[in-house]
């Protein structure tokens, strides 16, 4: 981070805590972030709202940027819309503007532990109890289903113009159809969808990303829930079979709950706070799309490098798991499953 960005963002938490001053103690880049740049930052403040030392993390735009990505100010809302239901998200503290550093941005509290999803998986330590942890994490997906549309401060995020699951059909075969290279297996897995794709009775606030890797545990559980950046509208077993799904498992393929622990567990957890059970049948289907939309993902990734457009060996080898997740979804749309 440059001297005059430092002494910006220095200004701007003054003039958001009502600090006399405010110093820029540390500021560290931390790993990962294709799509944002996320910046640890302690800030010492010579009184206002938050005196003291505060350490937070400042997250804003990388160089690179994905459309379907939400921007820095509508992921702060998010967060905000999150934090009220309860949802275990970093405290969302202020949104900021190109003026102060360059580029969009907004500062969340920091929040403790790890996010490394092969080091959460395998790990004793890390998490706690996992079948607690499991069903955490289905409490904490009730309570972001909670939100529904209408909501103003969430107008941004479009309403499907059609069926959760057939909106994915249509965009999964709409890139596809201009892609430079034929996908027969991933063809199929989009006919499957499409021909098994359910109604949904309600839209409710989905993450859409929400699986190990993006939330973060100590020694005792969970501690924070990361990257809203694709949240949206959708049927609310989008989550559940996300976070299910055996690609995601960080090769713990026994735990069906995210590598983590059991499918009950999670079940439990968010049936108790949502109120209403979960079908199987139901979850399986947006287990098979939550392949698709992978192995889309892993695609689109991979042109990013090709093209030249961002030259990058972590989003080459991102596009080397599509023919794994293919015989996945050839095995999970086979006869026992027609």
């Amino acid at each position: 981070m440059e001297a005059q960005q430092q002494q910006a963002i220095a200004q701007f938490f003054a003039e958001k805590t009502g600090a006399d001053s405010a110093q820029l103690v540390s500021a560290n880049l931390l790993s990962g972030g294709a799509i944002q740049e996320n910046w640890l930052l302690s800030v010492e403040l010579n009184g206002g709202s938050h005196a003291g030392q505060l350490d937070c993390v400042l997250r804003s735009d990388a160089a690179s940027a994905v459309s379907a990505s939400h921007s820095r100010a509508q992921e702060f809302a998010l967060l905000q819309a999150a934090f009220a239901v309860g949802v275990t998200v970093p405290e969302p503290l202020w949104l900021g503007s190109k003026t102060v550093f360059g580029r969009a941005f907004f500062v969340m509290r920091k929040a403790a532990g790890t996010a490394a999803g092969y080091r959460i998986v395998k790990d004793v330590g890390l998490g706690g109890d996992k079948e607690k942890l499991a069903e955490r994490m289905g409490e904490e997906m009730a309570r972001l289903h909670s939100i529904k549309p209408p909501r103003a401060d969430l107008d941004f995020l479009k309403l499907p113009a059609q069926a959760p699951a057939l909106q994915s059909v249509s965009e999964f075969r709409h890139f596809l159809d201009q892609h430079h290279t034929a996908f027969p297996a991933l063809e199929w897995a989009i006919r499957w969808l499409e021909k098994n794709a359910p109604a949904t009775a309600e839209l409710v606030l989905c993450h859409r990303d929400w699986r190990t890797g993006n939330y973060m545990v100590d020694a005792h559980g969970l501690t924070a829930v990361l990257d809203w950046e694709f949240a949206g509208w959708s049927d609310r077993l989008d989550d559940i079979g996300w976070f299910c799904a055996r690609c995601w498992r960080f090769g713990q393929f026994d735990k069906e709950a995210g590598g983590i622990g059991s499918r009950a567990a999670l079940y439990r957890g968010y049936e108790r706070v949502y109120g209403k059970p979960l079908d199987a049948d139901a979850v399986f289907y947006w287990e098979v799309h939550a392949h698709v939309r992978w192995a889309i993902i892993a695609l689109q990734q991979g042109e990013r490098h090709v093209s030249g457009r961002e030259p990058s060996l972590e989003l080459a080898l991102t596009a080397h798991i599509v023919p794994e997740l293919e015989l996945e979804l050839l095995r999970m749309t086979g006869v026992q499953h027609a």
